[in-house]
């Protein structure tokens, strides 16, 4: 068994066609069955149920996929690695962050980044908020920007920033000012809210905020994305809670109310993670 006859496997577990994916992998159909037979040989087991119509993965060919997709993208970090470690200046970095900072402080930190590192690609993400740690520990991406502060083991968090939060609502609506919030007011208010999460503490200084006026909000719309909450809000389907960083996305058609709460930003990292480019960026990032 070899690293390409893996890579044969989980091509084919993606397209379940031979002729499909031989074509993908630039060998003939008849190799890739090769190669697929011996891996099943030397495993001792059978990977796929294949017929004249179909094609599909067994119970034990599941779990190696599941297994095998996580262990080649560490394979291929640390390959990347030792390609990048002469100069820890060149290479792929990918960095996740949250929609509400996409016009404020990320142009900012990616215009630090290319100046100081030319050579240096970025990819950029958006997360929800449940996919973030897989993400991180799977090494799917290299660092997180999140609202949220990471205390799970093998990663670091430190904080960079911190927002307003504002309470966002159409120009012609009735809120002008805080001193036009009541508990009477807000309970009269529809609210497109995050999705909710348990473990967020992001989520929890929305809640502190409701809880500070003894109301219980009307969130019949949730919505994991500031931008769609905006244009949704536009349209005059309710109101909402946000950082005040969304005021740089250039919102025509609506007012921002800052609030007296506060949303601290923090880079999650992988701490034994020694990749010199990512270090290099951190360092950049964080000074």
């Amino acid at each position: 068994m070899h690293l390409q006859q893996i890579k044969y496997f989980l091509a084919l577990t993606k397209e379940l066609h031979f002729w499909n994916t031989a074509g993908k992998m630039n060998i003939t159909q008849s190799a890739l069955s090769r190669h697929i037979q011996s891996l099943e040989r030397e495993l001792g087991v059978q990977l796929f149920e294949r017929n004249k119509r179909n094609v599909k993965l067994t119970s034990s060919g599941e779990f190696l996929k599941e297994k095998w997709e996580v262990k080649l993208n560490e394979l291929e970090f640390i390959h990347q690695s030792a390609r990048q470690m002469h100069l820890g200046e060149s290479g792929m970095i990918r960095i996740a962050h949250p929609d509400s900072i996409s016009g404020s402080i990320i142009p900012d930190i990616i215009a630090r980044i290319s100046n100081t590192f030319p050579k240096l690609q970025m990819e950029l993400v958006q997360l929800r908020y449940e996919n973030q740690q897989e993400f991180l520990s799977n090494y799917k991406i290299d660092f997180a920007i999140t609202r949220d502060f990471n205390n799970a083991p093998r990663i670091r968090s430190e904080k960079i920033h911190s927002d307003h939060l504002s309470i966002v609502v159409p120009e012609n609506h009735f809120y002008h000012t805080i001193e036009d919030l009541s508990k009477e007011t807000l309970a009269q208010q529809k609210f497109i809210l995050p999705i909710k999460n348990e473990d967020s503490s992001y989520s929890d200084i929305i809640q502190q905020m409701f809880r500070s006026f003894d109301v219980v909000p009307d969130d019949y719309l949730h919505s994991e994305f500031g931008s769609t909450t905006i244009a949704l809000i536009r349209k005059g389907l309710g109101i909402a809670i946000l950082p005040d960083s969304y005021m740089y996305h250039e919102s025509p058609g609506l007012r921002f109310i800052r609030l007296p709460f506060k949303t601290d930003l923090f880079i999650n990292w992988r701490a034994d993670d020694h990749n010199p480019v990512l270090s290099n960026v951190l360092k950049l990032v964080l000074q």
